[in-house]
């Protein structure tokens, strides 16, 4: 490309516009108060700016959006004996509560939730540089995951409302809370998949302490009282500051039955490690991924590209569900690379809020120098950018760079880039990326791309064994949440969805007695007097 036309095309890429009042920062959060023992508590201490990578002024900037308190051990204890209080040794109120009690609660506290959507919307483009219809889908589809996750465990319920009798014992099985949960929650999601953690956890009967992303975090604030007055005290606590600092002497108590994190497999490992007693800890863990696109010779370019596209750059490719490593046919090669490259460097770059956005500024600082490292690395191995744009970056974002050819000993190929690159490796004969993906520490999803079912058949048998979900011509993605969410390998530990996130927060727990009339009478006057409410075979509607 002539030097000439790369300015230009920068020029025209990165061009500031002006913000539509609607979307300025007009008043910056200053989140001055932690929740802790259903108290609002005010912080006096240190506090750590929170900017934007999005710059609000012609010459580039990052924008302050607010504060929030630097939170420490002392801290991080207070908000552990609040949520060890509230469970009580299993005697507290939320834990013993009706179900129908807690659901109510939740539903309250929904209601109140959806009325901060727009400022909610409006943090979550700012924060993490997500676009303005994508960021209101992930409000939406949080306000839609509570409600099946009611639903679900409404379901649960019914189905636990009725005695069983085996050898002449009789049985009432349930589902109860494990106790306290560490919830750590990602920067992609800051909400929806915060929420995935945090709502089963409440809704089944634990406690909760939880602390939010490091990006995505002053959302949080807007929700602050809705969580305090809908929930009893210690129920749920919300501290702020560095995970590190906050999360390990919580986790050194002993005291945390589950740690719930998204996240990076090296921060659930060493949090998992300063656990004293580990064979006391479940772990629900959201790990990173490494999701191949394998395009055999019959695939259908124009949907195949079309499917590539959304599932390498949906976000900028900070999805853990993202598509982060292309197989393509040798038969096909050339042709898929030209018009992929295409394609991609069609793409529209801008803010958040301005029309048909595809690319938005990247929320982690030091992220474009990531890239260009990865982009460095591959270049210096023998690959090459394939599309014209590709690389090209300012202080916030990196126009995404196709990469071919790239071999094993390429960064881009071993790290997981959670970023706008996309490595390319061609294949001849289908061992290749099944081979790679038997070696890999990752194994989530898989998308196919092919039409001819007698090939497919035997490769998706295959597949199933290295992944937990094979996409069919289609790209690699979370939803709907009621289907199975997991991984193997470092990529996740328990499943999340609606279903199985209930059953990952809780245990089956049963009461049992001797089919006897003395008993019988006994269990009869337990139905009847609603002296307990475990025993209970009401129907919940």
């Amino acid at each position: 490309m002539e030097i000439d036309t790369l300015l230009f095309l920068i020029d025209m890429e990165f061009k500031f516009n002006p913000i539509p009042p609607q979307f300025e920062i007009k008043d910056e959060i200053k989140q001055d108060n932690y929740l802790v023992n259903g108290n609002l508590v005010k912080w006096d201490g240190e506090f750590s700016p929170v900017y934007s990578t999005i710059s609000s002024t012609p010459e580039y900037k990052p924008t302050l959006l607010g504060e929030i308190p630097s939170l420490g051990k002392n801290e991080a204890i207070e908000a552990l004996d609040s949520a060890c209080n509230a469970f009580d040794k299993g005697k507290g109120l939320w834990p013993t509560m009706k179900v129908v009690d807690r659901i109510r609660a939740m539903e309250n506290f929904v209601e109140e939730m959806k009325q901060k959507r727009d400022v909610v919307v409006k943090l979550l483009m700012w924060e993490i540089g997500k676009n303005h219809t994508d960021s209101q889908k992930e409000f939406d589809r949080t306000v839609d995951y509570i409600y099946d996750t009611i639903e679900a465990y409404k379901k649960i319920d019914r189905d636990s409302a009725k005695f069983q009798k085996h050898s002449g014992i009789n049985a009432h099985i349930r589902r109860g809370p494990l106790g306290v949960v560490l919830c750590l929650g990602p920067y992609n999601y800051p909400l929806n998949e915060t929420f995935c953690l945090l709502i089963p956890a409440l809704i089944m009967g634990n406690t909760v302490i939880f602390k939010p992303a490091k990006h995505g975090v002053l959302l949080i604030s807007p929700l602050m009282e809705a969580f305090k007055k809908h929930f009893p005290p210690g129920v749920i606590n919300i501290l702020f500051g560095r995970g590190r600092v906050l999360a390990t002497p919580i986790m050194e108590s002993g005291k945390v039955n589950v740690l719930a994190l998204i996240g990076h497999s090296s921060s659930a490992n060493s949090l998992q490690e300063s656990h004293p007693k580990k064979n006391r800890l479940r772990l629900v863990l959201g790990l990173e991924a490494k999701n191949p696109a394998i395009i055999l010779p019959d695939a259908d370019l124009d949907l195949t590209i079309q499917e590539c596209i959304n599932g390498s750059l949906s976000y900028n490719g900070q999805r853990c569900t993202a598509l982060k490593i292309i197989y393509i046919h040798d038969e096909i090669r050339d042709k898929f690379l030209k018009r992929f490259s295409k394609a991609v460097d069609e793409l529209k770059y801008g803010n958040p809020w301005e029309n048909n956005v595809k690319l938005t500024p990247l929320p982690e600082p030091n992220k474009p120098d990531y890239i260009q490292s990865l982009i460095s690395d591959a270049k210096d191995k023998g690959a090459e950018i394939i599309n014209e744009k590709g690389g090209i970056y300012c202080e916030n974002f990196v126009y995404p760079a196709i990469l071919y050819p790239v071999t094993k000993d390429m960064k881009v190929y071993k790290e997981e880039q959670f970023g706008p690159v996309i490595p390319v490796i061609s294949f001849n004969n289908i061992d290749k990326p099944l081979n790679d993906m038997a070696e890999s520490n990752y194994g989530q999803q898989v998308s196919v791309f092919g039409k001819e079912a007698k090939k497919l058949g035997p490769l998706i048998d295959t597949l199933v064994n290295l992944v937990c979900r094979v996409n069919i011509n289609s790209s690699c993605q979370r939803g709907p949440d009621i289907y199975p969410f997991t991984g193997r390998k470092d990529s996740a530990f328990s499943t999340l969805s609606v279903h199985d996130a209930l059953r990952s927060f809780s245990i089956r727990t049963f009461v049992a007695s001797k089919d006897n009339n003395e008993n019988n009478k006994i269990i009869k006057d337990l139905l009847g007097s609603n002296n307990s409410n475990f025993i209970s075979t009401d129907y919940i509607l």
